[in-house]
């Protein structure tokens, strides 16, 4: 008796060609964007960038993984090309897009509602302040140096998480929310009519205009826009 052949569907190939095309895609995105964001005027040595409004968009429509690799492999990019950091600053890079975009993602794929999007975003942004607060601790010491060059302490890296890493982490945080909020739809809308992703699972999803979620984000977004101006010096 002859073993059951199995053959491979020719729509489940194509549609992980498209999904592969679609992170790779992302990913190039968000690369750019972060090299653009360098034009913004930084706190300290620590840069604002908008590039987790693209990880996010990856993550809310494949899922946290999605948003996982597209963290990883942008940071990675980064890191050979235009960032400074090193090792070190692939990681805290990593870290900081991952913990923010895959918890969104994870809770918004369980709620996919303007809610859940603004709660995702919010619980993402939670998590990104308190793993970055927490890895500054642990490994900014290890490569951070003052201006004789020697590395600064631990103690005055402790000293600096409250009046620095804090607010800078929750003003990075807050701007990427407000621009995904604001964002998400457009793209993504773009994006399912070029065939790059595969149709809105929910009918109801995104469907009907809110006059009142966009003011809510617009001014989500000024308050974040704001606050960051004024802790980089320029306001």
């Amino acid at each position: 008796m002859s073993s059951p052949t199995v053959t491979a569907t020719p729509a489940r190939s194509k549609m992980d060609t498209k999904t592969i095309t679609s992170l790779a895609m992302l990913t190039g995105v968000s690369v750019i964007i972060a090299w653009m964001s360098k034009l913004m005027p930084p706190v300290m040595f620590l840069d604002f960038d908008f590039k987790h409004v693209v990880v996010c968009i990856g993550g809310f429509t494949f899922g946290p993984m999605a948003a996982a690799i597209i963290a990883v492999m942008s940071s990675f990019i980064e890191m050979l090309t235009f960032s400074h950091t090193g090792p070190w600053g692939f990681l805290m890079n990593a870290l900081g897009t991952a913990s923010f975009c895959c918890t969104a993602s994870w809770f918004y794929q369980r709620k996919r509602t303007k809610q859940g999007a603004v709660i995702g975003l919010g619980l993402g942004l939670v998590v990104m302040v308190v793993v970055m607060l927490l890895w500054n601790y642990l490994i900014t010491p290890l490569y951070m140096t003052g201006t004789s060059g020697e590395l600064i302490p631990r103690s005055t890296v402790a000293a600096m998480l409250p009046t620095l890493f804090f607010p800078f982490n929750l003003a990075k945080g807050g701007m990427n929310m407000a621009a995904t909020l604001l964002l998400y739809k457009p793209v993504v809308t773009a994006l399912r009519a070029s065939g790059l992703v595969p149709p809105s699972q929910s009918g109801t999803e995104g469907k009907k205009f809110s006059l009142g979620f966009l003011l809510f984000s617009l001014a989500l977004l000024a308050t974040f826009v704001t606050f960051a101006l004024v802790l980089a010096g320029v306001i």
